[in-house]
């Protein structure tokens, strides 16, 4: 196989581990950005995987586990809500909480239903999300430069992987050409001037919760029913703290977002690329430290390298309306 061949190889898996990555991302843009921090995108993923894959193998269909996926979240995103800004509690807190949530119920129920230590069953057919091919895709695929790029890194994606890429410019449009976005963006920095016109910060908070939720189902129903044939105990692995890392990255905003995860995604091709590689000098490169090369540049990122990076001002703070 040729370099070429193989950096194309490389730049397709890239995009597949990006998906996930940047559903997230923008979740917790949509909820940031309103003034509510959530720590628990991690869950809500694992919730979504998780009743994506429950739904799909029950029904054989990938677009009612969808449907559930994004029910599930969404459920878990209403409890953060009341929790964060019905009564005001702790963020921070209540986001950690839904991760305890999300890992536990889901091992606990996925055993008592399924018997298999936590897994659903194996999805297969129409009960998965499976690529499809553009026009003329196999007859470019031998074209040199171009037939790779077109039937193998834009070609043959399912439809959650357009549909992710795809939102980033409607979260850009959303959150800045809009009247909901000025809104909600204006909920996370001066609260009280959009409560003296006439809006209620806290029912705009909860939108913003709930579309963090509707996001995050589908980054799980992906990662469970799209990139693989079904659910596996903590599959999320730390996507959703990855996710915050890159919107620190990327300074809340949504196209630096993108950028931000497609080098955390980049990261990850990589290293399952270079397993069993050997480099000069180093010789062998341990699959370990390869798989670690994401956790560490978020550590990286987070320790202070990327500049300062001031989020929403009234981002953490619970509204409470002046009488």
């Amino acid at each position: 196989m040729g370099f070429f061949d193989s950096l194309i190889l490389l730049l397709d898996s890239t995009v597949r581990l990006t998906v996930p990555l940047l559903l997230a991302c923008l979740a917790g843009l949509y909820s940031e950005r309103a003034g509510i921090f959530d720590i628990g995108l991690e869950g809500k993923m694992l919730a979504g995987a998780f009743g994506a894959a429950v739904v799909a193998a029950l029904t054989g269909s990938a677009w009612l586990g969808l449907f559930a996926g994004i029910g599930v979240s969404m459920a878990m995103a209403l409890i953060h809500g009341v929790a964060s800004i019905t009564f005001r509690g702790n963020q921070i807190i209540s986001g950690v909480a839904i991760n305890f949530l999300a890992a536990g119920l889901t091992t606990l129920l996925g055993q008592t239903w399924f018997k298999q230590g936590g897994r659903t069953p194996q999805l297969n057919g129409d009960a998965r999300f499976n690529g499809f091919d553009f026009p003329f895709a196999d007859q470019l695929a031998d074209v040199p430069v171009i037939g790779g790029i077109y039937s193998e890194l834009l070609s043959g994606h399912n439809i959650l992987v357009y549909a992710a890429f795809f939102a980033v410019p409607i979260t850009y449009f959303v959150l800045f050409r809009t009247r909901f976005g000025l809104r909600l963006r204006a909920s996370g920095e001066n609260p009280k001037a959009v409560d003296t016109a006439g809006v209620n910060v806290n029912m705009m908070r909860f939108k913003a919760v709930l579309i963090t939720g509707i996001l995050c189902g589908i980054a799980g129903a992906y990662l469970s029913t799209g990139m693989s044939s079904g659910f596996v105990k903590d599959m999320t692995a730390g996507r959703g703290f990855i996710a915050l890392a890159a919107l620190i990255f990327a300074k809340w905003m949504p196209v630096p977002a993108l950028y931000a995860c497609l080098l955390f995604g980049f990261l990850s091709a990589l290293g399952n690329f270079m397993q069993g590689a050997e480099l000069p000098i180093i010789g062998e490169v341990p699959v370990q430290l390869i798989q670690a090369l994401p956790y560490i540049l978020t550590v990286v990122l987070l320790a202070g390298f990327i500049g300062k990076a001031v989020g929403p001002k009234a981002g953490g703070i619970p509204y409470v309306k002046e009488r």
